[in-house]
């Protein structure tokens, strides 16, 4: 009898031995670092082709795959096509660079703001292009009134990146 329960406290403690290394490896793997960019985030994504598009005609893409760490918020392609016809095309022309330039780092802020950060408080945060955003998080996360965050705490070797519903544009000079 003794060796049947030797037997059987072996194999329990293997069990308990195995779920606990399964649980750290599962912590682990959330504690992990992204391997990935901001920039590669949002391509292998792929709802997000004309903000790509835009970072690439702002040259905009080696900022934001250096070490940062920044805080995007990114619009969809369906963001952009709320603007009027034909804003994202003259945007991308080279004379428009720099207006490009200003409404792209208007939706960057430098450091890593999770969503823990502003849920249920109203906040400023400091964008890269120089302005304020106001960042309402008392019913959902809302900038500038207007747009939404769908999809918060995309995690990226370099930051987090925020999806948003509607392009946010920099208060006129």
């Amino acid at each position: 009898m003794s060796k049947y329960l030797k037997l059987l406290t072996a194999v329990l403690f293997v069990g308990v031995f195995a779920a606990a290394c399964a649980q750290d490896n599962k912590m682990a793997a959330k504690a992990a670092p992204a391997e990935k960019d901001i920039v590669v985030t949002a391509v292998e994504a792929g709802k997000f082709n004309t903000l790509v598009a835009a970072v690439k005609a702002a040259d905009l893409v080696e900022t934001l795959q250096s070490p940062g760490p920044f805080t995007v918020f990114a619009p969809t392609d369906a963001a952009f096509d709320k603007l009027p016809a034909g804003t994202v095309e003259d945007l991308l022309k080279p004379e428009n660079k720099a207006k490009l330039v200003e409404i792209l780092t208007y939706h960057v802020v430098s450091g890593v703001v999770p969503a823990s950060a502003v849920v249920g408080k109203k906040v400023d945060a400091d964008s890269v292009q120089g302005s304020k955003i106001m960042i309402d998080g008392m019913d959902g996360v809302v900038l500038n009134g207007s747009a939404k965050v769908v999809t918060a705490d995309v995690i990226a070797s370099n930051g987090v990146i925020h999806v948003i519903d509607t392009v946010i544009l920099p208060p006129a000079n």
